[in-house]
């Protein structure tokens, strides 16, 4: 039996712009490179494979470009590299396509590390979405994390300055903020060792069409207009009074206990259609 695999996913992204101070536009610097969260994965995964004695893969979705972030984890003492070729449409894309290409090269990871988030405005799903494909168990957010007695302990922030402490089975999907852990600095001849280095490329098995519903802004219930007529009284206070329902009386709140989840249904409904919200 081979050695374990430890699995890191990159990204790469643009960690500076340049901003045109008289029409605002921004310019992408022509070559990106790896976030502080990714930094501080891929160090994570070096050390997991030193303690796991397994083999730590640098991986990631993109164009030729994108090579140079593989390069970058090839120098500081991955193993193997490889990057699955294509534009990424969506997290559950990027999860698809790195979770095929694993697969038909290699055996399902022990443990894959992911930064918890992106530079380029990404929602932090990609990890989750690893987890659910790859069926492992997942801890996302972590700030610390160990191999102990076969598994993993993990330490996640939280609100308030409290800290959660995590006992991960393995196999897992982990994404970790960057923290007080830093890349380890590359040494000369990894550097020119990883410049020669062919990449290997993954094509995508088939063509990806994007499904996803477009739903528009989630927005408070407004009802329809309605005619009212303009409120009674020769003087301004009275006609203030009219709008207000000041000094009038009113139909005091009733408190009901419905018996069930349909008798709750039916009195919401017959509220809702009293004051004129349903037809």
């Amino acid at each position: 039996m081979g050695k374990a695999l430890v699995v890191v996913a990159l990204r790469q992204v643009d960690p500076f712009a340049t901003v045109d101070p008289l029409t605002g536009t921004v310019y992408a610097q022509p070559r990106g490179g790896l976030s502080t969260a990714d930094e501080c994965a891929l160090e994570h995964a070096l050390r997991m494979a030193e303690s796991l004695d397994a083999r730590c893969l640098a991986c990631t979705v993109g164009p030729q470009e994108a090579d140079e972030v593989l390069r970058t984890a090839l120098a500081a003492g991955a193993t193997e590299a490889l990057r699955v070729a294509g534009e990424p449409a969506s997290e559950g894309h990027t999860a698809r396509l790195l979770t095929e290409a694993i697969r038909a090269r290699y055996a399902d990871p022990a443990l894959l590390l992911c930064g918890d988030y992106s530079m380029d405005r990404g929602t932090g799903a990609t990890p989750a979405l690893l987890a659910a494909r790859f069926g492992a168990s997942q801890a996302l957010g972590l700030v610390e994390l160990t191999s102990h007695n076969g598994g993993l302990r993990a330490e996640r922030r939280l609100d308030c300055g409290r800290r959660e402490r995590l006992a991960i089975e393995l196999p897992a999907v982990c994404s970790v903020e960057p923290s007080t852990v830093r890349l380890r600095r590359a040494s000369l001849p990894g550097l020119l060792a990883a410049r020669e280095a062919e990449i290997p490329v993954a094509s995508p098995a088939e063509s990806f069409v994007d499904t996803r519903i477009r739903r528009r802004a989630r927005t408070a219930y407004r009802p329809r207009t309605r005619a009212i007529a303009a409120p009674a009284g020769a003087a301004p206070g009275q006609r203030v009074r009219a709008l207000t329902g000041a000094l009038t009386e009113h139909e005091p709140p009733r408190l009901v206990f419905p018996a069930n989840a349909a008798a709750a249904a039916s009195e919401l409904l017959d509220y809702l259609e009293q004051r004129g919200y349903l037809p």
